[in-house]
């Protein structure tokens, strides 16, 4: 991956001098670089979720938009994996990637292709929708899922970091964001 001498690198546990999004919308940017990664899922062409406002800088022709099509959504990230690209497959809330679960169990974590999943934890504010929007299920997939890194970003100086270990890593990530975190 190509990075800019100028661009922060920013240490676990430090503060970073941009906030949530900004350090999202920078390592999308970052990633966006590689010839090989391309973005998929809903809101990824057109605006919608709080995940889409983070891909302005990212061109068009690396974004692929699907209609909601979970489950059929992993498949093509894992068979765009074996053909050898990187996907960044992109699910604004968990409780719609549950809709994948037999992508994510039974064929991403023992196949361990290089796919790279952004999914959400939806907003609780300004109205708190419940929690079919605000549901974390990272703990429960890191124990069926062995060989996938998952990991929450918690604040604004893992971000960057988080998504250039998982471009340079062999096997799948999956990386939870925040909604709330988005506003900083």
């Amino acid at each position: 991956m190509n990075i800019s001498p100028n661009t922060p690198t920013p240490v676990l546990g430090s503060v970073c001098s941009f906030d949530y999004r900004a350090a999202l919308s920078q390592a999308m940017e970052e990633m966006a670089r590689n010839d090989r990664v391309v973005f998929l899922g809903q809101g990824v062409r057109d605006s919608g979720t709080f995940m889409s406002t983070t891909l302005q800088g990212v061109p068009l022709e690396k974004r692929i938009e699907l209609p909601v099509m979970e489950e059929t959504q992993l498949g093509m990230s894992i068979g765009m994996a074996l053909a050898g690209l990187i996907p960044v497959t992109i699910y604004p809330r968990w409780n719609f990637l549950l809709l994948a679960a037999n992508q994510l169990v039974n064929h991403l974590d023992k196949m361990k292709s290089k796919v790279i999943v952004r999914v959400g934890v939806g907003s609780s504010k300004p109205l708190d929708p419940g929690p079919q929007h605000t549901s974390d299920f990272t703990d429960a997939f890191q124990l069926m899922m062995p060989n996938t890194y998952i990991r929450r970003l918690n604040n604004a100086s893992d971000v960057i970091t988080e998504y250039r270990q998982a471009i340079g890593r062999n096997g799948p990530s999956i990386l939870v964001e925040t909604a709330d975190l988005y506003e900083g």
